[in-house]
């Protein structure tokens, strides 16, 4: 629409007749960027000309949802799947065939339960526990057969192989595999049969995994259970779960001892308070949360680290070919950097001849527990570490403290971990692979491993941003008024300042009229020149808002305690 108010229609679909002309009493109330219902009136000029009339506004698109769609486009994600992978996704059963369910171990007589976010669609993961008489306890993590219906050199593998990983924007999920397949056949969906394999594992009574077993299975989950209402009833509230009451209960004893167990041998733990915004039905932000990791949440991530963990091991010890998740250590220029940051808040991290141990870091970020700058110093050691990434050799987790971790959980949303489960089903019982495929896997997995680690990137680029877009959209409602916060950063040119919701701004040094500021790196401070006075991490500060660009991602504070003397 321009700004005489006539507009044009672009066809959803390639259309050769171009684009269709709408006069300004035919808009029928839409606006630019509406996706729109149209009838074609006439033909004008040459025989490829259209004119036409809105007949229905089928979809509201705000400037914003626009700058949502500005982000999958500068990341290139892959919004449409290919013909070929929709045409086969068509094609998949949508319940396991009974011949396939004969070929496999039958655990549909467990009570096996999905925990997931109440709005989670596509449910790869189900658990299952029981505490023996012996003190030791029985753990079996059901994962979604992905590599049933998704072929090696398929289209859906083709698909799969190029998005990497399924991108969890803001408003949207671009998921790496259809919904026939992510919503549906592949999804463990309370009271359907599905196709699963297990990692089975003894534990003793501390924890530590003493027997396991991997194999195809078919399953039907019992019940979907969310975070919220497993927290409900960790919290004391058992009303709505008192059947599964022995079971959440050991479950949460297992995630205990696990807990302890990396504790003990100094995997370090992140507290780093991400946002989450909360959107209504069209896509508006309505609230901005910290998102915490409550017990529900700890419980399935402890049950899937000791799968991976597992099946890494299994994977290494049996001399398979494999994709490993793997975390090198820091490097010794960005411990440097980190200790100069931690002398500044009365913190030493102990730097050996060959480097850091994990527990080293550990005992950094239960120091600062609590205490002014912890976010700042969490946020600094996180960027201080190697990223994670796949790897076809195994060279360990640092982060985990784990000498074998990979990605065995997730194969809906994750391509190595389709790839594991293929390679895992290639070697059951010991079966030995054919001279050729070994071949085959040697040389394609660190391709594979590649791709996989670039997708994961730029996937989480797209995801914090599309996040960070919605949060300042959130402010735009609240520029003038004043907040209380803590200063989160300091650099040369400001210091940043973070709200209780969690969202962050910037106070620019040239807006503070009191004096003039200089930054003094040693001390991660801005310090006046002629007053003395400081600003410092940690330091509780009140703030104006000024600006909330959602074009920029930025949002911009003054200082309101900064009257010139």
């Amino acid at each position: 629409m321009n700004a005489r108010g006539f507009g044009f229609v672009v066809p959803d679909e390639h259309d050769d007749d171009g684009d269709i002309y709408i006069a300004s009493n035919r808009l029928g109330g839409a606006r630019n960027g509406d996706r729109v219902r149209t009838l074609v009136l006439t033909r004008y000029g040459d025989t490829r000309k259209r004119s036409g009339r809105i007949i229905k506004v089928l979809e509201r698109l705000s400037a914003i949802s626009g700058e949502i769609q500005s982000v999958v486009r500068s990341h290139d994600l892959p919004e449409e799947f290919s013909t070929e992978a929709l045409t086969e996704a068509a094609h998949i059963e949508t319940e396991p065939s009974e011949r396939e369910i004969a070929r496999r171990i039958d655990r549909r007589h467990l009570n096996i339960v999905t925990i997931d976010g109440a709005d989670a669609k596509d449910l790869d993961d189900g658990v299952y526990a029981e505490k023996n008489s012996d003190g030791s306890y029985f753990l079996g993590v059901y994962i979604a057969d992905v590599s049933h219906y998704v072929r090696e050199g398929s289209p859906l593998d083709a698909e799969a192989y190029e998005r990497g990983t399924s991108v969890y924007l803001v408003d949207r999920v671009l998921p790496m595999l259809p919904k026939e397949l992510s919503n549906g056949i592949c999804s463990l969906n309370a009271g359907t049969e599905r196709l699963s394999m297990a990692c089975e594992m003894r534990l003793s009574a501390s924890g530590r995994v003493e027997a396991y077993k991997i194999f195809p299975t078919v399953i039907s989950v019992r019940r979907r259970l969310s975070y919220e209402g497993v927290n409900k009833f960790f919290a004391g509230d058992r009303t709505e779960l008192t059947e599964l009451s022995a079971m959440l209960s050991t479950l949460k004893e297992i995630r205990d001892k696990r807990f302890k167990l990396r504790a003990d041998r100094g995997a370090i733990d992140f507290e780093l308070g991400e946002i989450k915004v909360v959107l209504d039905d069209e896509g508006h932000p309505i609230n901005v949360l910290k998102r915490r990791r409550e017990l529900a949440e700890s419980v399935i991530e402890e049950c899937m680290l000791t799968a991976n963990e597992t099946v890494a091991r299994h994977l290494s010890e049996k001399n398979i070919p494999s994709l490993y998740r793997v975390h090198e250590p820091p490097a010794s220029d960005n411990l440097e950097r980190l200790n100069e940051l931690l002398n500044a808040f009365g913190f030493h991290l102990r730097i050996r001849m060959k480097g850091v141990k994990p527990s080293d870091i550990q005992k950094v970020l239960t120091a600062v527990k609590g205490r002014r700058g912890e976010h700042t110093v969490n946020t600094a050691t996180l960027r201080a570490m190697q990223q994670a990434r796949y790897s076809a050799e195994n060279v360990g987790h640092f982060g985990l403290a784990a000498q074998f971790y990979t990605h065995f959980t997730s194969p809906i949303r994750r391509y190595p971990d389709l790839i594991v489960h293929r390679l895992l089903k290639e070697t059951l019982g010991n079966q030995a692979m054919s001279p050729a495929r070994l071949k085959r896997w040697k040389k394609n997995l660190p391709e594979i491993a590649a791709q996989s680690s670039t997708r994961e990137r730029i996937a989480v680029e797209a995801e914090r941003e599309s996040t960070m877009l919605k949060a300042v959209e959130y402010m735009q409602q609240f520029v003038g008024a004043t907040f209380e916060g803590m200063i989160s950063g300091v650099t040369n040119f400001g210091f940043f300042v973070e709200l209780e919701n969690g969202v962050d701004g910037l106070v620019r040094s040239t807006g503070l009229r009191d004096d003039h500021y200089e930054f003094v790196e040693r001390e991660y401070a801005l310090i006046g020149r002629r007053t003395g006075r400081a600003f410092r991490v940690g330091d509780a500060v009140t703030v104006k808002l000024i600006e909330a660009n959602v074009g920029l991602r930025q949002i911009n504070f003054s200082l309101v305690d900064n009257a010139v003397e």
